[in-house]
């Protein structure tokens, strides 16, 4: 090995932070791990990540150990699909695509729904958990790569100078370690697809989890056909919304991307945290970020932005519940599924909760009834094609005022259906080209895009 004064102060700090490290971990501190619940076998992935940072690093956001912790954790408990569960769901699915082409103008999805393991979940959504989670990860690098280099004595700010991108790697590292498991938790939790509330799949597309499913039926005394029946409905109710309003998930996404964009590191709780940071025991950071701890309260414009959100959220969920509780009228137990999910819509899991407190945000559609019932006056007033109509495009959408007062939006509506339309004006010109480009769709041949209602 060189001699220490041969090196460069970059080379000087890595090598400090190699030895804090340890190249392996002892007997002693694996049990340590073993008693606080982590995997020790990930921790020595993780461990080997951050080496190579140390010599490797170039500052971005390890995303493959996010992907090896969930899909580790997903597959540990995995038991597979048989044979039998994939029939029954086939003939679940099915069942339903019927029903809901009764209760819907909403047409179909070409994509098959399928049974799949937590492990295929993983696989199919964390590239949007991570399109969501890069903004708090790259806050919370950057964070903590300047906190560090603040909290070293001066004689030794030479030695950081060269080091930035080493850190960010490692601060990163320990975000995307933390995701990872939240992620790998969840997926022994969620039912199907849409059981989230975001579109976490390819627009069009419906999962049910067999082995989750099995979990969420026990101890409810409802009969397996009927709770098959009902979560299907709901789970293509989603598909066949995001399928046919195709700048619905693009919105989606786009509203929580600007929450997170907003979101800024608590510098006095990093600095607190960064006086005491030791490389070798990353267990006091690991759990600032799966508990929130660095993340202050939201600012104006993410309330705001949450606000718009949550309210999109509900109108979302609120047509799926109407849609599928009209579908599954003929089952007896629907009202009690109704209810079943509802209430677990609201609580939330253990990993859901984890999930608010890593990127701040809670996923909780919290006008979800008023919405329901906006959407249940809608259709009792002016039926299911005019109120499917209103998912063509986003300027037709009800509002929040909407969902306070559906009389006045039925009132619009009727109007509407009386030729009371009110002129279109270059914008409202302008958006529906905009919104044939993006989607691909062919404009109308008279030339008339979406009509504010």
């Amino acid at each position: 090995m060189a001699n220490e004064d041969d090196l460069t102060p970059e080379e000087q700090f890595q090598e400090m932070m190699r030895q804090l490290m340890g190249g392996q971990l002892d007997p002693e501190q694996l049990q340590q791990l073993g008693a606080l619940g982590i995997d020790p076998s990930q921790i020595a992935q993780a461990m080997q990540q951050m080496q190579t940072a140390f010599t490797q690093g170039d500052g971005r956001i390890p995303w493959e150990l996010a992907e090896r912790q969930a899909l580790h954790i997903a597959n540990q408990s995995d038991l597979g699909v048989t044979g039998t569960q994939r029939a029954d769901l086939d003939q679940a699915f099915a069942l339903a695509t019927l029903w809901l082409s009764e209760a819907t103008t909403v047409p179909e999805p070409v994509e098959l729904p399928r049974a799949v393991t937590r492990g295929a979940w993983v696989a199919a959504t964390l590239p949007v958990w991570q399109e969501l989670a890069e903004p708090v990860a790259s806050s919370i690098a950057d964070a903590l790569t300047t906190t560090l280099a603040e909290q070293l004595p001066e004689d030794m700010q030479g030695m950081i100078a060269g080091a930035g991108r080493m850190l960010r790697t490692v601060g990163g590292s320990l975000f995307a370690t933390q995701l990872g498991q939240v992620v790998g938790r969840l997926s022994t939790e969620v039912v199907s697809g849409g059981d989230v509330g975001i579109p976490l799949l390819p627009a069009g597309e419906a999962v049910i989890l067999p082995q989750n499913f099995a979990d969420f039926g026990q101890g409810l005394d409802i009969p397996e056909d009927q709770l098959a029946l009902s979560v299907a409905t709901r789970e293509l109710a989603h598909a066949r919304l995001f399928r046919h309003a195709r700048w619905l998930r693009l919105d989606v996404i786009a509203q929580i991307a600007e929450f997170a964009r907003g979101i800024h590191v608590d510098t006095a709780a990093l600095e607190d945290l960064a006086s005491r940071f030791d490389p070798s025991q990353t267990d006091e950071l690991r759990a600032a970020l799966e508990s929130g701890a660095l993340l202050p309260a939201h600012t104006e414009q993410q309330t705001a932005a949450l606000t718009r959100l949550e309210n999109l959220l509900a109108l979302i969920e609120g047509w799926v519940d109407v849609v599928t509780a009209d579908a599954t009228s003929r089952l007896p137990s629907a009202d009690r599924v109704a209810e079943v999910v509802r209430r677990r819509r609201a609580v939330g899991g253990p990993a859901e909760k984890a999930l608010a407190s890593l990127v701040g945000l809670e996923l909780r559609p919290r006008r979800m009834r008023e919405a329901a019932a906006m959407w249940r006056a809608v259709t009792d007033a002016v039926g299911v094609a005019a109120r499917d109509a209103l998912w063509d495009y986003p300027d037709l959408m009800p509002t929040s005022d909407d969902i306070d007062d559906p009389q006045a939006l039925i009132e619009r509506l009727r109007a509407r259906a009386r030729g009371e339309e009110p002129e279109r004006d270059e914008m409202d010109e302008a958006l529906a080209q905009l919104l044939a480009e993006e989607t691909g769709d062919d404009r109308p041949e008279d030339g008339q895009g979406p009509t504010p209602v």
